[in-house]
């Protein structure tokens, strides 16, 4: 039973390794230095000229796929680049829409509590503790909202 295995794969190799060629309207296979046409060698047969031109016309279609297959590599990479750059834009859209959000935030909570430290402050109802304590919260919004306008500009 290996032998049959091994001997397929063996033919299949020989079949793969084989070139089909149509020069002149007739169709040859190529294997190596071999010309074979409906599966006999026929080599020895042909003329120098047409062995030439069977040659040749395989090295045009070598040359030919070759080149489909440079071109087909530099589009998948050309394809890799534009997916990274899009991806690249993303991720610079999506940073510069999370500090455009942080920014609103520190904007909204610094607004809040300002007005609610002028309400309380209206009111009397702020002892000298609670003010000192209000001043630093303000303080300390004021610095979110400055960190949050930098990254902003940044982005």
């Amino acid at each position: 039973m290996k032998i049959w295995i091994v001997l397929f794969f063996l033919s299949l190799g020989a079949i793969v390794n084989a070139q089909e060629v149509i020069s002149n309207g007739k169709a040859y296979e190529v294997r190596n230095k071999a010309i074979f046409k409906d599966g006999v060698d026929i080599t020895a047969t042909l003329e120098k000229e047409e062995e030439a031109h069977i040659f040749k016309t395989l090295n045009n279609q070598l040359n030919k796929a070759k080149d489909a297959e440079d071109v087909r590599k530099k589009l998948e990479k050309a394809a890799r680049k534009s997916d990274k750059a899009l991806k690249k834009a993303a991720k610079e859209l999506k940073s510069k829409q999370k500090a455009q959000d942080r920014f609103n935030k520190a904007t909204k909570k610094l607004e809040q509590n300002q007005e609610k430290y002028e309400k309380l402050k209206k009111r009397g109802k702020l002892s000298p503790q609670d003010e000192v304590k209000w001043l630093k919260m303000l303080e300390d919004y004021k610095d979110d909202l400055e960190k949050a306008t930098q990254k902003l500009q940044r982005s």
